[in-house]
């Protein structure tokens, strides 16, 4: 018995493509994009340049250009956060955020931007009309994730990104759960700046991530340094995405992750997602009976990802985890996943949560062995 399913950390396995293209690009290619002139250094920016082009068409995204690559979507999120807000500005988010946004939101506050965070349901669930009801005249940004990495919930993304349009608000969206994992349409779901990880649902590896941009926004930068062209000048280039890619880029980990969003639009993303809700909903079922256990988020399946967390009467989550690991080789995770704030809305922030995380890769197989297993622990 094994299986992997903390798919929600990092996806694991990939898909052999993106082996292939980050061992390719190191021992072919080995080059940085925009530093050089010659055949190599073309190539891997012609790499770089494709993978925007597949990202912004994974996002419905309004150019590639827009795509600025960073090393994780934390980074995209401070970014973002720190190129529009300014002391005196409000920002909106909710009551179930990742550490990602929680964190840079809560610094802010200290030099002077005012936060409110929207009450959510003990399942995660938002009432968009909360989130309008919040507005003040200094509202600068709405920032809030597409899904809980705790709780499974996704949130009304496209009533909350009118709103924001009809109110004259830039929106900002983590994407961190639901890239590659859900339909997302920049367009339709009026999102202004998507946020987004690499390791995820996009099969890349480890280290890739970015900040889609809509033309519309301007952002201050928050590194400087070189940006391969337009050298000269003692500021960082006008032009997306010189402007927010300073320095040496994860190139090697660029070409894994074009390979990987490739696949991505290769199996659809819907086909993604119904096989990933599947298995939701069959470790849900075979869980459901365990005795004295609590399944966290949404009760119907299509309002939630491939996040299934527990809470059991009378077990620490850790210990349960370090079972499943060293006796039946299962992959979880346990504790408050970077995400306290979403725990103190569940009302499991002093116990945490135990959490299974089916990927595209995992089989039914798997998951009624891992129900079997920790059954059998209880």
């Amino acid at each position: 018995m094994s299986a992997y399913l903390d798919n929600a950390a990092t996806s694991c396995p990939k898909p052999e493509p993106v082996y292939q293209a980050v061992e390719r690009f190191m021992r072919e290619v080995g080059a940085t994009p925009g530093r050089g002139g010659h055949r190599r250094e073309e190539e891997a920016a012609s790499i770089a340049d494709e993978a925007r082009a597949a990202l912004a068409e994974l996002f419905h995204a309004p150019e590639p250009n827009g795509v600025a690559f960073t090393m994780n979507a934390t980074q995209a999120i401070n970014m973002a956060l720190k190129g529009l807000l300014k002391p005196g500005d409000h920002v909106i988010t909710s009551s179930i955020e990742h550490n990602a946004i929680w964190r840079p939101l809560k610094a802010l506050e200290q030099r002077g931007v005012a936060v409110t965070a929207v009450p959510c349901a003990r399942d995660g669930l938002l009432d968009p009309a909360d989130v309008e009801a919040a507005i003040r005249p200094e509202t600068r940004l709405i920032a809030m994730l597409h899904a809980s990495n705790v709780l499974g919930t996704i949130l009304p993304v496209a009533e909350i990104g009118a709103l924001a349009q009809r109110r004259g608000i830039p929106f900002l969206l983590d994407a961190a759960q639901t890239a590659g994992a859900c339909p997302i349409d920049m367009g339709s779901m009026k999102i202004d700046l998507l946020a987004f990880a690499g390791h995820k649902g996009l099969f890349g590896p480890h280290g890739t991530g970015g900040l889609v941009v809509d033309p519309g926004i301007v952002l201050d930068t928050w590194v400087e340094g070189g940006s391969g062209t337009e050298s000269a000048p003692v500021t960082m280039p006008e032009k997306l995405p010189m402007r927010l890619e300073a320095g040496t880029q994860n190139a090697g980990g660029i070409a894994g992750l074009l390979a990987g969003v490739s696949f991505v639009l290769e199996q659809g993303v819907e086909k993604i997602r119904q096989h990933e809700l599947e298995l939701t909903a069959l470790l849900i079922e075979e869980l459901c009976n365990a005795p004295g256990l609590t399944v966290l988020g949404p009760d119907d399946v299509s309002q939630r990802t491939a996040v299934i967390s527990v809470t059991i009467e009378g077990y620490v989550p850790e210990q349960l985890a370090v079972v499943l690991d060293q006796v039946f080789d299962i992959a979880t995770r346990a504790g408050l996943h970077c995400a306290p704030q979403a725990h103190l809305t569940a009302g499991t922030l002093k116990v945490g949560a135990l959490r299974f995380s089916p990927g595209y890769f995992n089989t039914s197989d798997e998951i009624r062995e891992a129900a079997d297993a920790l059954k059998s622990i209880l």
